[in-house]
């Protein structure tokens, strides 16, 4: 008897926990359908060419999530799921990649910034903030050194601020030519050579990466031809809060890092350990945490 009632228990427990399990997974599922179903996507017409974006809506403060070189807007759609509750989140495609235009020419660090500022007015932005990465960094601080009143605060993940013999450098590498092999290559070979080199990163950011590489026009790399501007005069005229994040072996140095900061009160600067350029990649929970707790701190400012 006791055997039986044993068993009968036990029964209803798994049973009970087979139905939380698959509530969670229901949950998780209609969690994915709504992150894909409400973000929406479109084109804005800005300075002669046409700027595609995804934006996930509401009336909270505007980000602007601006991508690396070889990447495009929907690569930040990690970040953007941690953020999308309380704020509106926009991803543009740079030109050149993505599904914006692709120009014959114009890929300057100072046209790029053009297509953001356009962006910012076609879609009547008030005072948002701007995220970049890499490229998207630069990108990032020339429209705020230039255009201090446009913007209510800025992060910069790991920009490219490259010394102008790095620059040549850069310049002068195969860089280009390793992007045409890849070009050659099927998404899954992409994938899964991504898979081998970084093993940490999530399957499907694996497979957004590798759709924005095929995605990516050779003329995009014309933005490596030097001269870069120069990031030192431009962060003495941001007027506006700034958070830098740098990696333990990325880009920007700590040593470069510290004299930004004496350049500018204005920054301040968060150092994310054991990862290199791909930061926000490698470690996507410590850097959306970082840029929360930054964001919330212009809040207050701003509520103050």
């Amino acid at each position: 008897m006791l055997f039986f009632l044993a068993l009968g228990m036990f029964a209803i427990y798994r049973f009970g926990w087979l139905v939380a399990r698959w509530l969670s997974y229901y949950e998780a599922c209609i969690r994915r359908r709504e992150d894909v179903s409400v973000w929406s996507t479109a084109i804005c017409e800005t300075n002669g060419m046409y700027l595609h974006y995804t934006r996930t809506g509401g009336n909270s403060l505007p980000l602007i999530l601006l991508h690396g070189l070889t990447a495009n807007g929907i690569c930040w759609t990690a970040l953007a799921r941690d953020l999308e509750r309380e704020y509106d989140v926009i991803m543009p495609d740079a030109r050149g990649h993505g599904e914006s235009s692709v120009p014959d020419d114009g890929y300057r660090y100072e046209d790029h910034a053009n297509d953001v500022i356009g962006l910012i007015k076609a879609l009547r932005l008030a005072s948002p903030v701007l995220i970049g990465h890499s490229m998207g960094g630069m990108i990032a601080t020339v429209v705020a050194g230039r255009h201090p009143k446009l913007l209510r605060g800025l992060i910069l993940a790991d920009p490219s601020f490259l010394s102008p013999e790095v620059q040549r450098e850069v310049r002068d590498s195969d860089v280009v030519d390793q992007h045409r092999r890849i070009l050659k290559m099927s998404l899954d070979e992409i994938v899964a050579d991504a898979r081998n080199r970084h093993p940490q990163r999530s399957s499907e950011l694996l497979e957004l990466l590798a759709r924005a590489r095929l995605q990516t026009r050779m003329s995009a790399f014309d933005v490596l031809a030097p001269p870069y501007p120069d990031y030192m005069q431009l962060v003495r005229s941001i007027d506006v809060p700034t958070l830098l994040v740098i990696g333990e072996n990325g880009v920007v140095s700590s040593d470069v890092a510290a004299e930004l900061q004496r350049v500018n009160p204005n920054f301040h600067v968060e150092k994310i350990s054991k990862t290199g350029h791909g930061l926000h990649y490698d470690q996507p929970k410590h850097f959306a945490a970082i840029v929360k707790s930054f964001l919330g701190s212009i809040d207050t400012v701003i509520e103050s």
